[in-house]
């Protein structure tokens, strides 16, 4: 308490920022100044090692290491040329005469040549000569035959070039004063406001008059974070739980009415055309009393056709409907898949040639969904129902993908046509069609991957398609094993 007497809310918090902001930056300067001397090491022995290939190639070629050294002299100032044999004795040094060499120690201790043995090249940075007595930077490389060596003298100027750039920490130095300054002016307004803002909350809490300047003292900031939730959790938590559930309610209502419209219109669309049919037909038939029976059995038939379309149609309106208004009574027990996907596979054989597609199933045990029986058999058939009418394929593929705890995860794919990327965002909506003329005339009613869908989250799981990379489409699938 006494510290928050001495120093002012603005003062702690330019003090606090004022800390970090020089320790980040300290440690980012450290940071530059090793990579910079770093890199400005790189880069010199990056043309020390260059020069050392082009010796290497040089004594291939039959040049000798004093034709090198005359030629190269003027490339580095002080630049030192050494040539060891593999056992790490010198057999050239442009630094010594040729008769001091045999006395010259064994050099494969050195790091440079250590770690170019080892990876082939090598360097040392500031390391005094035993036999020069001078200070160098070393570049080594290994070659087939020999290590050569090349020395540059570690003098002021090289000093300079491997040391961090100054211009750049007295940069970084001005910019962070520049911080602090800009920093104190702005916690200095921040903690004013703030001390002003708790004031007011604890007036506004206790139902006093809001007053001028004069009544807004300093204080902490964690206080006007508590005044500022317990003040609004009071005023206004009632409001806004029944605004919320007036809205969720009210939207949710909205959204029925919609689906309500939307459905009823699409209904009527649907049934105009198969009734309009019947109607034809018979018409046709009343009309001409003479018709041939050929001809009338024809007319009978198609109006038969258009009578099964309106049940299937009327079948499916009252399984979404049943599904969308009557959930939470749909009775719901053990049922087991296995089954339902052995009747598909029967009853798929039995379809024309032209539509008969064969049923691939991974089941490797008892697949078994507490729910609806007759609504998880709509969305195996569904599917199938699907790709037999649509896909033009050969084969249906129903792969149980995994499984955890909770739920078994499937995949029902067929190797058909698939379907435009266009399409795949609306197909689950009731009555969208890929093909309208198509569905009409293999009697779909265009309810039928709604219907999957439906049954499917009220299962507890979700569904999703996409066009397989070998052709054809693919549903992906969860559902809950319990209710």
């Amino acid at each position: 308490m006494d510290l928050k007497r001495r120093f002012s809310f603005h003062r702690r918090l330019f003090l606090l920022l004022l800390a970090f902001s020089w320790v980040l930056v300290g440690c980012f300067i450290a940071f530059q100044y090793g990579r910079e001397k770093h890199f400005k090491a790189e880069s010199l022995n990056a043309r020390l090692q260059l020069l050392n290939l082009r010796l290497l190639d040089a004594l291939d070629e039959g040049t000798t290491p004093e034709a090198f050294a005359a030629r190269h002299r003027d490339d580095f100032r002080g630049l030192r040329i050494t040539v060891l044999d593999p056992a790490g004795s010198v057999v050239y040094d442009s630094a010594e005469p040729p008769e001091a060499l045999a006395s010259l120690p064994n050099h494969l201790g050195r790091p440079e040549i250590a770690q170019a043995l080892a990876d082939g090249t090598g360097y040392t940075i500031r390391r005094l000569s035993e036999s020069t007595h001078d200070t160098y930077f070393y570049s080594a490389m290994r070659g087939e035959r020999c290590i050569v060596r090349t020395a540059v003298p570690y003098s002021l100027p090289l000093h300079e070039v491997l040391s961090a750039d100054r211009a750049f920490l007295r940069f970084m130095l001005g910019i962070t004063l520049l911080m602090s300054v800009a920093g104190y002016f702005a916690t200095r307004r921040l903690g004013h406001n703030i001390v002003r803002l708790k004031e007011f909350a604890e007036q506004a809490e206790r139902g006093d008059e809001i007053g001028g300047a004069e009544a807004f003292p300093h204080d902490e900031l964690g206080d006007i974070s508590a005044n500022i939730v317990r003040l609004y959790a009071q005023l206004q938590r009632t409001t806004a739980d029944r605004d919320r559930e007036h809205a969720a309610a009210l939207h949710e209502e909205q959204e029925k009415i919609r689906i309500k419209k939307q459905l009823t219109n699409n209904i009527n669309h649907e049934l105009k055309t198969p009734v309009a049919s019947i109607q034809g037909y018979l018409e046709t038939i009343l009309a001409n009393p003479g018709m041939a029976a050929p001809q009338r059995t024809a007319f009978l038939e198609k109006s038969l056709a258009q009578t099964e379309r309106l049940r299937r149609l009327l079948t499916d309106v009252a399984t979404i409907t049943r599904m969308d208004e009557a959930s939470q009574l749909i009775s719901k027990e053990p049922v087991s898949l296995n089954e339902i996907v052995a009747e598909i596979q029967s009853d798929v054989q039995l379809l024309p040639e032209e539509r008969r597609m064969r049923v691939h199933c991974n089941f490797a045990g008892p697949v078994v969904v507490e729910g609806n029986a007759a609504l998880l058999g709509s969305v195996f058939r569904n599917l199938a129902d699907n790709a037999t009418a649509y896909s033009s394929g050969r084969d249906i593929f129903i792969d149980l993908a995994g499984e955890d705890d909770e739920r078994y995860f499937f995949r029902f794919a067929d190797n058909g046509i698939g379907i435009d990327e266009e399409h795949l965002p609306h197909i689950f909506e009731r009555f969208y069609r890929v093909d309208k003329g198509r569905s009409r005339k293999m009697g779909g009613t265009g309810l039928g991957l709604a219907i999957v869908k439906n049954a499917v989250m009220l299962h507890g799981g979700t569904i999703e398609a996409h066009n397989r990379d070998k052709g054809g489409l693919e549903f992906r699938f969860t559902l809950s094993k319990r209710a």
